[in-house]
């Protein structure tokens, strides 16, 4: 894992740094090879360049992002992006997260992916890559 991520981490308070190494540990091992790095301040993980799934530290508490989430049916990610197709769930603990459903996110999160990389290049359009 990118140091980084790890320093992110740290920095965090008890409970939520267990939320936060919990969540990249189980990132990391369901996205072998993804590239990890801070990236607009947060721990966010790419494949090919396009940003999957990240998580940052927000008022309600961590919030898990997934860039793709809104197409995933999965009504637990029910904090939807209202101009892109990212969808969130917020944490405030490692007793919340129920591993088999963010497994299954991390799973869907390879097969559904809107290409965010070239947004810029499309002026603003999202096209779907896999499905």
């Amino acid at each position: 894992m990118n140091p980084e991520i790890v320093k992110y981490n740290e920095k965090q308070e008890p409970d939520q740094r267990e939320l936060c190494d919990l969540l990249a540990q189980e990132i990391d091992k369901k996205l072998p090879g993804a590239e990890n790095k801070i990236w607009h301040g947060h721990p966010v993980w790419f494949l090919d360049g396009n940003p999957i799934v990240g998580y940052s530290k927000q008022k309600p508490g961590i919030r898990l992002m997934f860039w793709s989430g809104a197409d995933f049916g999965e009504a637990q990610l029910n904090v939807v992006g209202q101009k892109f197709k990212d969808a969130s769930i917020f944490f405030n603990g490692v007793s919340e997260v129920k591993v088999s459903d963010l497994r299954r996110w991390l799973k869907k999160s390879q097969e559904v992916q809107w290409d965010y990389k070239n947004i810029v290049k499309r002026k603003g359009r999202l096209e779907l890559l896999q499905s």
